[in-house]
């Protein structure tokens, strides 16, 4: 595979000076790839983490401020928020964020903070509003962050209203999801995603609806329940229902390295991965011929698991809470019209993949308890473990 770091640059000086060329070059040459038989990319001699990146509060800290607080990291979708005035809050990196679309229809985040006496303005979840006031000394704040309202303050020498608008968090859209970065001066989103513009337009991601949405608490690192997603090894003996639909050996994945990784299984019997095997919905886009009987399952570093079906898209977004527990929101995404109609069975495939989840977690629980034993070793990836592999090499990449 030909990178940037031929010829001028050595691999070597690239990587450790300039890491995110050397991983903007990775995507930009995986994303043209070819779709590959998982097998074909695997690296030999490639093997499970150690221990410590699963167990240690040391690592979980330095994930938290080397990634968590760095990179571009999921928290919603633009449907959650479709009118002025509505918000829903968000938890990146022990930082709580207010998400909301003001009176231009922009999506803004501010953290949730008041400028006063630092006062944590919302406590609920998500709801809707005019203003944003704190509930402590009645500070109150424009749709845009703006401090509007100080009671008392006009009698304090020098205070000037436009010094303490909210602080903002950076924000972008990307195919309708909401991204946020707690960097100073991150790269900007739409280079870093790049290698992705364009790949998913056919599914009409920002037009979607959530039908539902269920959040799991998991006795398990964070970094497992990629790993999982990530291949279909296991699926035979864990997931008997989902093996029958789409055989676990049938992955092809056009991006091996890098942050974003995936590719497709095959549909095998029925037309979706429902409990009844019938689609459940209108198609949610214009789906091409060959990818009616095709899930495409990606991974999106470093908190976001993107399965498209053909007849909805199911999403999950990670939230690592210790070494041993993350909690996931996954949500169900279907074309904004399916609502209205009578063929639309939302419930045939959230059964399903919510059965299919919870096998997952349960697996990924057991690997949290085998791997904190004083007998745990690395061990070897099996060539149907690439992907995994190479989630961890990118992994490692930002840790090292």
């Amino acid at each position: 595979m030909r990178n940037v770091s031929q010829g001028t640059f050595s691999r070597t000086f690239l990587v450790s000076y300039f890491p995110n060329l050397y991983r903007l070059s990775l995507m930009q040459t995986t994303a043209t790839s070819a779709f590959r038989k998982t097998a074909e990319t695997f690296a030999s001699g490639a093997k499970t983490l150690e221990q410590k990146y699963s167990v240690s509060p040391e690592i979980f800290a330095k994930e938290r401020e080397v990634i968590f607080s760095t990179q571009w990291v999921c928290v919603g979708h633009q449907s959650q928020i479709t009118k002025p005035g509505d918000y829903f809050t968000a938890e990146v990196a022990g930082e709580s964020l207010i998400v909301l679309r003001d009176k231009e229809g922009r999506v803004r985040s501010f953290y949730n903070v008041c400028r006063h006496r630092g006062t944590r303005l919302r406590e609920d979840h998500n709801g809707h509003l005019s203003a944003i006031q704190c509930p402590y000394h009645a500070w109150t704040y424009g749709l845009d962050g703006r401090l509007v309202g100080a009671p008392h303050m006009d009698d304090v020498e020098g205070f000037d209203k436009a010094d303490y608008s909210l602080h903002a968090v950076n924000l972008a859209l990307w195919e309708g999801f909401i991204f946020v970065n707690l960097a100073d001066s991150p790269i900007p989103l739409e280079k870093v995603f790049a290698p992705l513009a364009g790949k998913f337009s056919h599914w009409n991601l920002p037009k979607l609806r959530s039908a539902k949405r269920i959040e799991y608490d998991v006795q398990a690192n964070w970094k497992l329940i990629f790993e999982n997603y990530s291949e279909c090894y296991h699926c035979p003996g864990v997931h008997p229902a989902l093996s029958k639909l789409t055989p676990y050996d049938s992955a092809e994945n056009d991006l091996c390295e890098g942050p974003f990784l995936g590719g497709f299984m095959r549909i095998a019997k029925g037309n979706s991965l429902t409990m009844t095997g019938n689609t459940c919905a209108l198609p949610v886009g214009d789906i091409k011929a060959e990818d009616h009987n095709r899930v495409f399952y990606y991974s999106l570093f470093p908190n976001t698991l993107l399965s498209m079906h053909p007849d909805y898209v199911m999403v999950h977004q990670l939230w690592p809470q210790s070494p041993e527990r993350t909690l996931i929101f996954c949500d169900w995404f279907f074309h904004s019209k399916a609502f209205d109609r009578s063929d639309f069975h939302p419930n045939d495939a959230i059964e399903f993949w919510d059965m299919t989840n919870r096998q997952d977690w349960h697996v990924c629980e057991l690997s949290q308890q085998g791997i904190a034993s004083r007998a745990y070793r690395p061990g070897p990836y099996s060539p149907r473990e690439s992907i995994p592999a190479a989630w961890d090499r990118e992994y490692l990449r930002h840790m090292e």
